[in-house]
């Protein structure tokens, strides 16, 4: 049964994702529909390709992932398919796809793309506003169908990408920044398990406020006390056990985290 995910910044609210999943399956009866989110911030490209980053590699072979963070929609941005190692994606090109891209780069998996420009696999109709429903969705139902991707536009290689923050190394340990604040409140930063194997961690230091050491589990320290640790993607996060970093410390992307590595 062929598998098509969907992520977008749409909501629940006003059926917009239904109908995405209304023309692929009249495209693609059967397809297998899976929502990896809609609650993505209104038009926040990184977000959804943190998002994104972070669940496809879960997902089984020849799964097509389908993006619908689109604000340049309607524009001379281009729709693109691609192929990434061994899953698909679907979506506008925005750079949403720069931070799996890295991941299978590093893989040294097979990657190509195409831009879809072949009208015959959109909807007869196409609104200037709703390229989802009538280039992206329809797009990703001839693929789960059996299309080729090289059926669905010509090859291209200059997809846009944009620079993923790192973390800088410091005299006194890693300097990074916030980069998603979950559903739980809790703040993950660019600072990696990697950056800090074998190290010694003696404070983190964030939005004005200073954490004493790291622990690995939220039950190490008392409710409503602020603790950092290595989260499930890898990435240092900062949390409050039973409660919200994020509303305690008036968190946003962007701000810095600091990491203090005891030299001794």
């Amino acid at each position: 049964m062929p598998l098509i995910t969907l992520l977008t910044d749409f909501g629940l609210k006003d059926g917009n994702v239904a109908a995405m999943k209304g023309v692929i399956l009249n495209i693609a009866p059967g397809t297998h529909l899976i929502d990896i989110s809609h609650n993505i911030s209104p038009q926040n490209i990184p977000e959804a390709a943190l998002i994104l980053a972070r669940t496809a590699p879960f997902f089984p072979s020849g799964t097509i992932h389908t993006v619908v963070v689109d604000p340049g929609v309607g524009t001379g941005r281009r729709p693109i398919g691609a192929s990434l190692g061994d899953q698909f994606f679907i979506g506008p090109d925005n750079g949403v796809i720069s931070m799996l891209l890295k991941k299978i780069e590093e893989l040294e998996q097979n990657i190509a793309f195409v831009h879809l420009n072949k009208p015959e696999f959109w909807l007869p109709q196409v609104s200037n506003v709703f390229h989802g429903r009538d280039i992206f969705a329809p797009c990703a139902a001839h693929l789960a169908r059996g299309a080729g991707l090289e059926q669905l536009g010509e090859t291209i290689t200059d997809i846009i990408r944009f620079a993923l923050p790192e973390p800088e190394l410091t005299n006194y340990g890693y300097q990074g920044e916030i980069i998603h604040l979950d559903h739980f409140g809790n703040i993950s930063s660019n600072i990696r398990i990697e950056h800090l194997q074998g190290k010694k961690v003696s404070k983190v230091r964030i939005c004005g406020k200073e954490i004493n050491g790291m622990v690995r589990t939220f039950g190490e320290r008392n409710q409503g006390e602020l603790v950092a640790l290595c989260g499930s993607t890898g990435n240092l996060i900062v949390s409050v056990v039973n409660g919200s970093a994020a509303r305690k410390l008036n968190a946003v992307v962007g701000d810095n985290v600091e990491v203090f590595i005891n030299k001794d």
